[in-house]
Formats: C-alpha cells, structure tokens, sequence
C-alpha cells in the first residue's frame, strides 16, 4: 500500500492491521514501520518492488492499493527523472508498481486505485478540468501547445490530468483477458472530498490553512449536509477498507467507485476516462516512459 501514512490512508491501515489476519506492508519516504518510497524516483520504486518480493518470498499479493498522491499550485516541478511532479507521483509512479507487482497478484486479488472526481468536468468542482490523457505532454507540459501556462491553472490541470490517467489505468487493467482469468478486480477509487488529509502539504501556506480548517467538524459537518461530495476521514478510509477486502464488490462492468454522502456508489466516470481507445494508448505510452514493454 501507498499513501498509508497519513489522513484516510492512516486510518484504513489502521482498521486492516485490526483485523488481525492481514500482513499489510507499507511503501512510505523515510521507511519505519514502511519499506523505504520515493514516489518521485522511479528508481525507488523498483527497489520497492524488489523488497516487496523479498518480504513476501513468494507468497501471493491478495491486495494491491496505490492511494499516495499530491497536488501542486503549478506544473513548474520535476522529479530527478525528468517528468512533471505530479504527474510523475500521481500516475507513472503508481502504473509502474502495479506493472512490477502485477506477478505476485494472487487470483481473486483487488487492486484498488485513488482517483479523483476532478477528473470529470461535469462535477464541476472548480478545478482546471483535464484536456487529454496524452503521457509524454502530461510528463512534458512545456511541450504541450494547449496548456494555460498561468502557474495555478498549470498545476490543476496536471492533477486533475493525473487522476483521469487513474481512472483509465484501472480500466486498462480489467481489460485485460489474463487478469480477468485470476479473477483479479481492478478498481478506480474516488473518496470525494477529504478535506484536513495530508494532501494540500505542497501548496501555499494559507491553502494549507483553509484545507486543515475545513476537515474540522465544527466546518465540515454543515457542509455535507448540502455537498455530497464531502466525506469524513473515517468514510473515506473504511470505504478504502471495503474495497480491498471485499467487503464490497463492484457490479458487473463497473470499475469506477465514488464516495458520496458516505456512501459508494457505482456512477459512470468521465466521458475520457470510459474511452476504451484511450485507455490502450496511455497504458503503452506510460510504458514507454518507465522503460517497460507495452
């Protein structure tokens, strides 16, 4: 699992260490109780990948959550690769782990994906929606003719790009006739809005501010009474829990879950992300880019 050290992350590693038969192990920077990560260096996350297959000595991976993520006031940053941050982390990071770790998934595994509902501009939430999918201007947006080079703009448009990249990752996967042989459940996650999580941590000061204050009760609380987008720390994390259990299932030929209102529910995601071409193009075009094979 990635993305377990903080916010919802935290507290679903919580509850699955609970359970007392899960060996849940951790991908974090700086390591403790997690084997070391850095999600901005490829190199790191094949090392990763490595000491996964060590700790486990062959024994299969029931499931697989790629939940870490982060988001930028722009699209000026690079990894020690060369690739756009929070495309990088977001996307390229977390499609090479799974292309790594795909082997050791058992049959009947779930591989659960954080996404975002951002990445549809029919949500309307206020956030430079993603004009393409297209991996090499995505890791490259110097390159890319149509984007708004206004730092801010830049920058949703590298996240809400990412996640959309999520989305079409996990439907690449499921399409797949060798994984759906194992039974494997490939699933794009959205836990809503989850305001106080360690997300905002890159942005401006008084962003920080304005995300940690809208986690707290005394804010939140009124304002899911009108937004069902917004979710608690602990819906979110224990519907993350739900999912790569399997607890609950997704329906037939549903791959995209929402929480609203503290419930999942099953909706169709964006009109790009269910593009089937789309999805084919940005699995191989993301190989191409962390040097594996389509």
């Amino acid at each position: 699992m990635t993305g377990g050290t903080s916010g919802f992350g935290a507290l679903a590693v919580e509850r699955l260490r609970g359970s007392g038969d899960v060996r849940l192990i951790l991908g974090a920077r700086g390591g403790g109780d997690a084997l070391p990560l850095e999600l901005g260096e490829l190199e790191s996350v094949r090392a990763f990948a490595a000491a996964v297959g060590a700790e486990l000595g062959g024994t299969p991976v029931d499931g697989l959550v790629l939940n870490a993520g982060l988001v930028l006031s722009d699209a000026a940053h690079r990894t020690v690769d060369g690739f756009e941050t929070t495309f990088a982390v977001n996307h390229l990071a977390h499609y090479l782990l799974l292309r790594l770790l795909l082997p050791s998934l058992a049959d009947g595994a779930t591989v659960v994906l954080t996404t975002s509902g951002t990445h549809d501009p029919a949500t309307g939430a206020g956030l430079t929606p993603p004009r393409h999918a297209d991996a090499a201007l995505l890791a490259h947006p110097e390159r890319d003719p149509g984007l708004d080079n206004r730092p801010r703009k830049a920058g949703e448009h590298a996240y809400t790009a990412s996640k959309l990249c999520t989305v079409l990752t996990a439907r690449a996967l499921s399409g797949q006739d060798a994984l759906r042989d194992k039974g494997i459940t490939a699933i794009a996650y959205c836990p809503g809005q989850v305001f106080g999580t360690g997300l905002a941590k890159d942005l401006p000061w008084y962003m920080r501010v304005a995300w940690s204050a809208m986690g707290s009760p005394v804010v939140s609380w009124p304002a899911r009474r009108f937004d069902r987008t917004l979710n608690t720390r602990p819906d979110a994390g224990n519907a993350l829990v739900e999912l790569v259990s399997g607890i609950v299932r997704p329906p037939e030929g549903r791959v995209y879950a929402a929480l609203r209102g503290g419930e999942l529910t099953w909706p169709d995601p964006s009109d790009a992300a269910l593009r089937d071409d789309l999805a084919r193009e940005l699995w191989t075009e993301s190989a191409v880019l962390v040097g594996l094979p389509g």
